[in-house]
C-alpha cells in the first residue's frame, strides 16, 4: 500500500525537478502563484505563470484576461500585495527572493 502511495506523490512532483535532479528554482513559488490566481480568477483557464530571472531574483510574471486583472489585483491593490507576500514567503522556504508581476 506504501508503495502506491510513493508512486502517486513521484508523479506529482515530477515537474519540479529538474533532468540533472536539482529542484527548479521556484516551483513552489510558482504552485502558490497559479493556485491563488487560478481560484480568484473567472477565467482560470486564461491564467499563465512565467518564471524569469532578474538581477538574482525570480519575477513571477502572471498573465491574465483584461476582464480579471482588477480582480487579481484588487481593489486598492490589496489582493496583490497579499500574493506578493505569500510568495516571498514560499520564496524564502526555498532560499530565494522571488516577487510577482501582472501583465495583460
Amino acid at each position: 500500500m506504501s508503495d502506491e502511495i510513493e508512486e502517486d506523490a513521484d508523479q506529482y512532483y515530477d515537474d519540479e525537478v529538474a533532468p540533472e535532479g536539482n529542484r527548479i528554482a521556484g516551483g513552489k513559488c510558482r504552485a502558490v502563484v497559479e493556485h491563488v490566481a487560478r481560484n480568484i480568477a473567472e477565467d482560470p483557464d486564461a491564467i499563465e505563470v512565467d518564471v524569469e530571472e532578474r538581477n538574482g531574483e525570480l519575477m513571477l510574471l502572471v498573465r491574465t484576461s483584461p476582464d480579471d486583472m482588477g480582480r487579481l489585483i484588487g481593489r486598492r491593490g490589496r489582493v496583490i500585495q497579499a500574493l506578493r507576500q505569500v510568495v516571498r514567503a514560499a520564496g524564502s522556504a526555498e532560499g530565494v527572493k522571488a516577487n510577482v508581476d501582472v501583465l495583460e
